[in-house]
């Protein structure tokens, strides 16, 4: 027998030593600190990871190329720690892949990447200050040269005089790199793992907006149906007898099409099909408990229904809808994807697992099964986590399992 001071303390010692539900638990935690810091650990940090670079279309984990970092001709604003963690930021650079460059007297001269090794070679030619300093429209074409000084003009406004020496130590310091792409590149060109981290933003939102709506209409309408039975009993179990006839994806599917495909329309249509199931449990679960003595004692002090429901019902009926919230958790993740897969989801660019299988499935018989395989696999273990929590919890609520 579990020693323990309240049911919940013998629940918490049972669930811990469950080690497939802590593996669950861990591997949420994990990805919920991951969707957190977002933008802050994305390699790209430009909102929704949207830097795209043709030429490095699906290459894979691993690949590093050289990059020159020009400087874009506008005026950019500094942002905190936690406007980029949560939104990330505009780029002050425009990224050249390249193999192989030289400088001359005025610019540097770039041989670009191009992806195939044996096409013919390109070359770009970028002036030193432009790839430095904002410059004033217009101004490369009238830069004013004295021996090796340079004089021109900022966006802003402001007159700079360098030399063409110090430009070239600052572009060799601060603007040669080199990029990695860890989980490689999509046919876009896009780095793969910041796409698949804020692709778990989408996917734990949508399990917690659905889940808590669903939360909110099924224990309000359960709570209800089961305390006041009769008539009131009768028309909330039609209702819910003919949502729970519409198969799932479907009815999200019309609710879709009539509020919109988008971010938060996802959201709400996911939650809204969802409640009959908490809703059906709630239920039962109020039925059972109205008749208790503590409850006929509650009216016969004259507490009011309301009060009864919110302060003597609900709290007592929390097991089973947290175990069921789990399960809900998963199912919404998968819903979201399915939508994603099919188009009706969240809408391109915002990333999206779901999303993101369907733009690489046709790449699995062209030998880049991975770009189909990495999104499906964080898919399947979000999922799994989810349910190995649920099934934790329904073995440490479970008085009958000690």
């Amino acid at each position: 027998m579990l020693k323990g001071t309240t049911p919940g303390e013998i629940a918490f010692i049972k669930f811990r030593k469950n080690p497939l539900a802590l593996a669950g638990l861990i591997i949420i935690v994990l990805a919920i600190v991951i969707a957190i810091l977002g933008y802050s650990i994305c390699p790209d940090k430009t909102p929704y990871a949207n830097t795209q670079h043709l030429e490095l279309s699906a290459k894979n984990p691993g690949f590093r190329v050289k990059v020159l970092k020009v400087r874009k001709n506008e005026v950019y604003n500094d942002q905190g720690f936690f406007s980029l963690m949560f939104f990330g930021r505009n780029t002050r650079f425009d990224e050249i892949p390249y193999t192989d460059f030289r400088f001359s007297e005025d610019s540097i001269i770039l041989k670009e990447y191009t992806g195939f090794p044996e096409s013919e070679n390109f070359y770009r030619n970028v002036s030193l200050t432009d790839v430095v300093y904002p410059l004033e429209p217009g101004m490369i074409s009238g830069l004013k040269f004295s021996g090796d000084t340079i004089s021109f003009n900022l966006i802003t406004g402001e007159k700079i005089t360098t030399s063409g020496t110090e430009l070239i130590k600052t572009i060799e310091r601060e603007h040669l790199s080199e990029r990695v792409y860890y989980l490689g590149t999509d046919r876009f060109g896009r780095d793969l793992l910041s796409r698949v981290i804020l692709g778990s933003r989408i996917s734990l939102m949508v399990g917690f907006i659905a889940v808590s709506i669903s939360l909110i209409i099924g224990i309000s309408m359960g709570a209800v149906a089961g305390y006041y039975r009769g008539k009131t009993d009768q028309v909330i179990m039609w209702i819910i007898n003919v949502i729970w006839s519409i198969p799932t994806l479907l009815l999200v599917i019309a609710l879709t099409m009539v509020i919109g495909r988008g971010f938060w329309q996802v959201f709400v249509a996911v939650g809204v099909t969802m409640w009959v199931e908490v809703a059906r449990i709630v239920r039962g679960q109020v039925l059972s408990l109205r008749e208790k003595e503590f409850i006929e004692a509650a009216k016969v002090l004259g507490y009011s229904d309301l009060r009864i429901l919110l302060k003597h019902i609900i709290p007592n009926i929390l097991s089973p809808v947290i175990i069921i919230s789990a399960a809900n958790f998963a199912s919404a993740i998968l819903i979201e994807a399915g939508l994603s897969f099919l188009g009706i989801g969240v809408q391109p660019p915002v990333p999206s697992w779901g999303g993101m299988v369907k733009d690489h499935y046709g790449f699995i018989l062209a030998g880049k099964a991975y770009l189909a395989f990495i999104p499906g696999f964080a898919i399947m273990v979000m999922v799994l986590a989810f349910t190995m929590v649920g099934n934790g919890l329904r073995d440490a609520f479970d008085i009958r399992k000690e």
